[in-house]
């Protein structure tokens, strides 16, 4: 088969490597589409390694159609051969095939195209973790999801909208801002104009302070953000774009009981994985299925143009997922 491998000198090249041999508790998926992930840029500069046992090449989450299944996942899965799924890697989705661990696998929501299939995975299983399992969010709070044009923040605001939460969002100017109005955030700061901090201290002052934040940004604005949260409030680091330092009033801390939690994906067990999208099927599928939560999809591109697809990320300009297909 072949594989999106990186060269020596970053650049990507479309080659061949041999193809999976599954084990007993796999399945061998022929890919239809991989989406990116930042994660795939900061994998391609050497800063963000697969974990053992993963291919070299990136990838975390595609959909495709089950060619070959392993007797222990016949045994403890539904799944059979023909069946359209999409799944969670740990890498390995630039490719014409990849082999994955029944339990990785969720089936393709009905009323969803494998390209939209493919764009759920990652970022689905990132925003349910955020919101509900550090978050624990709840109907009627108040969320702060930074980076409103991201591809997580394309899934975060609509599946938190699902749920009943108030949502606030920022981004960095008004020509963005009118580019996610389809996600229906509640408030969205144009950090071209105001502070989001200024907006955050209003908002609390009339009663709708934040409840939870995910935050992929970081930098100083981060801890000028934490004196206007509710007490209680849940303020989640998942990535530190612009900048990975920042002053803290630790007083406000401890006074208004502000957790501040690290979180990233990559690093919860196979075990939490897999429950993390056995809850999405069960809880999240049948709002995708009603059309209430939609991936969002930027760009598609052809899986030899993965250089292409990158610049997209590179350059900022996507609101929502790009995805690479294949034939």
């Amino acid at each position: 088969m072949q594989a999106i491998l990186i060269n020596d000198d970053k650049s990507l090249r479309w080659d061949f490597v041999l193809t999976p041999e599954i084990k007993d508790d796999e399945v061998l998926v022929k890919i239809s589409a991989a989406a990116l992930n930042r994660a795939d840029l900061m994998q391609r500069e050497g800063d963000y390694p697969p974990p053992p046992g993963a291919p070299d090449w990136m990838g975390l989450e595609i959909s495709g159609v089950i060619t070959e299944i392993g007797s222990i996942a016949k045994e403890k899965s539904a799944f059979k051969v023909g069946d359209k799924v999409c799944a969670l890697l740990g890498g390995g989705g630039y490719a014409e095939y990849a082999a994955v661990k029944y339990d990785m696998l969720m089936p393709v929501p009905k009323n969803c195209s494998m390209i939209e299939a493919a764009a759920i995975p990652e970022a689905f299983a990132t925003a349910y973790l955020n919101l509900f399992i550090e978050g624990k969010i709840k109907e009627g709070d108040t969320l702060l999801m930074h980076a409103g044009a991201s591809g997580l923040a394309s899934v975060v605001i609509p599946m938190a909208k699902a749920f009943g939460v108030r949502v606030i969002t920022s981004v960095l100017s008004e020509k963005i801002a009118k580019s996610i109005k389809h996600l229906n955030a509640d408030v969205v700061i144009d950090s071209s104009k105001e502070k989001t901090a200024d907006v955050l201290k209003r908002e609390l002052a009339n009663g709708n302070g934040v409840d939870v934040a995910i935050d992929c940004l970081g930098g100083e604005h981060m801890g000028e953000c934490l004196p206007y949260l509710n007490h209680g409030a849940r303020w989640i680091m998942i990535a530190a774009l612009a900048g990975q330092k920042t002053e803290i009033d630790l007083k406000n801390i401890y006074v208004r009981n502000v957790r501040i939690i690290g979180s990233t994906l990559r690093s919860r067990t196979p075990e939490v994985k897999a429950q993390i999208l056995a809850e999405l099927v069960k809880n999240v599928f049948p709002k995708i299925e009603k059309g209430l939560i939609r991936p969002t999809i930027y760009k598609t591109l052809p899986i030899e143009k993965a250089e292409e697809a990158h610049a997209i990320l590179q350059r900022g300009e996507n609101v929502g997922k790009v995805v690479l297909t294949l034939d």
